[in-house]
């Protein structure tokens, strides 16, 4: 016989939003310890327009 709850007791499946909420606060508790990192698509898009903005002094200087 198969037992009802095969997570054990207490490990109930939680919905999508109280899983998103859980990470929301987990990620503010790390940003307010200091452990604040930027995104890699940020630092991306930060280099993206320095090149850009470069080559754009080049070319119209």
């Amino acid at each position: 016989m198969m037992p009802t709850n095969p997570g054990g007791p207490g490990s109930q499946k939680q919905s999508w939003v109280e899983r998103r909420r859980q990470k929301i606060r987990a990620e503010i508790e790390r940003n307010r310890r200091g452990e604040y990192t930027v995104p890699t698509w940020v630092l991306a898009l930060a280099l993206g327009a320095i090149v850009v903005a470069w080559g754009a002094l080049v070319i119209f200087a």
